[in-house]
């Protein structure tokens, strides 16, 4: 047994209201930059719906994730080192930016600068790639509402095999919003596909991150990532991708998106997984049973023998009890309501989902019976305006048991809820009736629908023997620690520290130059290289 520590998420989906506030946060956080338009590490989809960028889910297209060879062992389903190495300077496997959106802006000056006239001025939309007027066609959430799903749902992967089940006349239709950020997989094919080796998983926490120096931006992560969370900067000429806010994450605080986000549906806390049996649990010939499988990674972190063998993997003890307190924990493992997206592509996604229930408690009122009662949310289930189909090929690789299973312990669980908010005596039969005691069934609704701050962000801080090697945790720039950008060692530079510093701080300042109090004459020792022979 081999423990490691991972940051993973759980996103109730049943309390997106679809405001997009994490997109728009996540975009000024991370993603405001040149070379950066159209990019979205956090989007949110209304499904049904396409996705971004458009039919990300069609594999047999993008052919992203993993596969099993006839001998039943994982490959990449892009082909390995010979295929790549084919295609190294023209990857035909890419989305284009059509496949994206092409970002625009307006002519705000057109109304800004407007002299009087006859007729109301405009502000066309113009391209921020080629500085051109231009038509919009398509954007990161052109199906908002069900914006665009009747002119294109059969383009929606998800809808294959389940059309006669799927209504999509006004009056039936239905939609849910999911939220998406890079999943920091467990089995990340991004990293396996990298020639360069650019991106790795960090040892200490899990997260996926792209190591922008060896980056040489062969868009092979691209190709890989079957959930297309991974983007190219043609300004930098690198790969980009989702964070999960890393600085913010090693402080304790968590991510921008759940910061901000209005419905409280996300949770973020570390989980123990058993490192040594991940390419075996990917491996798991039957789709369907990927879900088990990964599920049997995730260890119990009370057990004394995973306490031990995570101190001896150098995991702190507070990160130990992090772990115990951990929400994830809870929703995935002690409640069971918590499930991967897509399983079937074998990354071991580490960003879970709850399923949406609401519109279940609609359809038995439409009928006149009461709403909340077990009995009537049990018998509806099966009716759903929301077909469960739908949902387990999101989910379960099509397991729709699974599916039924958690929404029963939803459904379940507002009924016994709704007796004790009435000051009635609880219904035990109704949480036996799922599998559990009415004192769990109280602790998963605290934890769902009552949480707070810290109970649904259990981050431990990330630790370090010195210090000053955490120094930029907190700060508003990330960068501005020792060996980042700008910091070297400069001889001669030292001297200017006497102007901007207190004596203290001399010997941890040595080698920089503080551009912000230079008044702009003459030449900054260690600004500039020095000429050969000086």
């Amino acid at each position: 047994m081999r423990v490691m520590a991972q940051m993973a998420m759980v996103m109730n989906l049943d309390k997106c209201i679809g405001c997009h506030t994490c997109s728009v946060t996540c975009k000024q956080a991370w993603t405001n930059r040149k070379g950066t338009e159209y990019v979205w590490f956090n989007n949110v989809e209304t499904r049904p719906g396409q996705g971004y960028p458009r039919g990300y889910e069609d594999q047999e297209k993008w052919q992203g994730g993993w596969a099993l060879s006839k001998r039943g062992k994982l490959k990449l389903k892009s082909g390995g080192k010979w295929a790549k190495l084919a295609s190294i300077f023209s990857n035909p496997k890419l989305p284009g930016i059509e496949d994206y959106y092409e970002p625009w802006s307006y002519e705000y000056e057109n109304l800004l600068n407007a002299p009087a006239q006859k007729h109301i001025p405009t502000a066309p939309p113009k391209s921020l790639l080629t500085g051109e007027r231009m038509n919009i066609e398509w954007s990161a959430n052109w199906d908002d509402d069900l914006g665009g799903t009747y002119a294109n749902k059969d383009k929606d992967p998800m809808l294959k095999g389940i059309e006669d089940k799927v209504k999509l006349e006004f009056e039936d239709t239905f939609m849910f919003y999911l939220p998406r950020i890079c999943e920091h997989c467990l089995n990340p094919s991004c990293a396996a596909s990298c020639p360069s080796g650019a991106i790795y998983k960090r040892s200490e926490d899990g997260i996926v991150l792209v190591d922008q120096e060896r980056c040489r931006g062969w868009r092979f992560c691209v190709s890989g990532c079957p959930y297309k969370k991974i983007y190219f900067n043609h300004k930098t000429g690198k790969a980009e991708k989702c964070t999960f806010c890393y600085p913010r994450i090693e402080h304790g605080e968590p991510t921008v998106c759940a910061e901000t986000c209005v419905g409280r549906l996300r949770y973020i806390g570390l989980v123990f997984y058993d490192a040594d049996r991940v390419t075996e649990a990917a491996a798991t010939p039957n789709d369907q049973d990927l879900y088990e499988a990964q599920k049997d990674l995730i260890l119990d972190p009370f057990d004394p023998e995973v306490m031990e063998n995570a101190e001896a993997s150098g995991i702190p003890y507070d990160w130990i009890v992090g772990a115990q307190n951990s929400p994830i924990y809870k929703l995935i493992k002690e409640y069971e309501v918590a499930l991967p997206l897509h399983p079937e592509y074998r990354t071991m996604p580490m960003v879970w989902y709850i399923p949406p229930l609401s519109p279940i408690v609609d359809i038995v009122a439409d009928t006149g019976y009461d709403a909340e009662d077990a009995g009537n949310l049990f018998g509806a289930i099966d009716e759903l305006r929301i077909p469960i189909e739908y949902l387990a090929n999101l989910f379960t690789a099509g397991d729709v048991d699974i599916v039924a299973d958690v929404l029963r312990k939803m459904a379940a669980m507002r009924s016994y809820m709704r007796d004790i908010n009435l000051d009635n005596a609880p219904d035990e039969s109704i949480a036996h009736a799922v599998g559990m005691d009415g004192q769990t069934m109280q602790d998963m609704y605290r934890l769902l629908a009552l949480a707070k701050y810290d109970e649904r962000y259990v981050i431990p801080a990330g630790h370090s023997e010195s210090a000053h090697d955490l120094e930029a945790i907190g700060s508003d720039c990330p960068l501005n620690f020792d060996g980042g950008p700008g910091m070297e060692d400069i001889p001669g530079a030292a001297g200017n520290a006497d102007k901007f510093v207190g004596p203290g701080d001399k010997e941890h300042l040595k080698g920089r130059f503080n551009l912000f109090n230079w008044d702009g004459k003459g030449r900054p020792p260690g600004l500039f290289p020095e000429p050969r022979g000086a």
